[in-house]
């Protein structure tokens, strides 16, 4: 049962439909202080907290990886949300279609002689502000994430989007000092090599 109200669904895939994306990334000192300012500012909330496993997966000899290519199968619980995500080689190409079999996505790319290279979970909570969405994030071992983004299929308004999303940063009390310019992905590498 997906708990998203059709009108949820339907503002969801407005708000992630086109080829590109552009995003930033903050680290966040309080999350506490930071979902309290972005709730003063009404946001529309799409989900709060849900648990989402992303799953990773390359060519055995890291050819995406090279290429700076990922592609990822994510499922989202409670909100049921299923995707196939793929990113690059450019850093603001992204596309992501919605899925009905996770599972049965992961073993169709192992057959086709991918390979699974790293799993992730994180704590999401998703919000709306105008055309833009907030994601928050909760990595476990690696802190606590703000991402201002937006997508569209438009080329030529990448530029503008990005002076766009850096003056929300400033309204939402972000500055340049908390810039992650890191991936996730790269962050739990990281952090797994840390631990070993």
């Amino acid at each position: 049962m997906n708990p998203l109200k059709p009108e949820a669904e339907t503002v969801m895939s407005e708000h992630f439909k086109g080829r590109y994306e552009v995003e930033f990334k903050y680290r966040l000192s309080s999350r506490v202080q930071f979902l309290s300012r972005l709730k003063s500012m009404s946001p529309e909330i799409m989900l709060e907290d849900n648990l989402e496993h992303d799953r990773y997966f390359d060519l055995p000899a890291g050819e995406l990886k090279g290429e700076n290519k990922s592609v990822c199968i994510r499922n989202m619980q409670p909100s049921g949300i299923k995707l196939w995500i793929v990113k690059g080689p450019e850093a603001d190409r992204c596309e992501a279609v919605d899925i009905t079999d996770a599972e049965k996505a992961c073993s169709m790319l192992q057959t086709m002689g991918f390979e699974r290279v790293l799993e992730m979970k994180k704590i999401r909570s998703i919000y709306f502000l105008g055309e833009f969405h907030v994601t928050v994030d909760r990595l476990e071992g690696i802190g606590d994430f703000a991402e201002l983004a937006i997508m569209t299929d438009d080329e030529h308004r990448l530029a503008g989007y990005r002076q766009q999303l850096l003056e929300l940063a400033a309204t939402l009390g972000l500055d340049s000092s908390q810039l992650e310019t890191r991936s996730y992905r790269e962050l739990q590498a990281n952090s797994n090599s840390l631990s070993d």
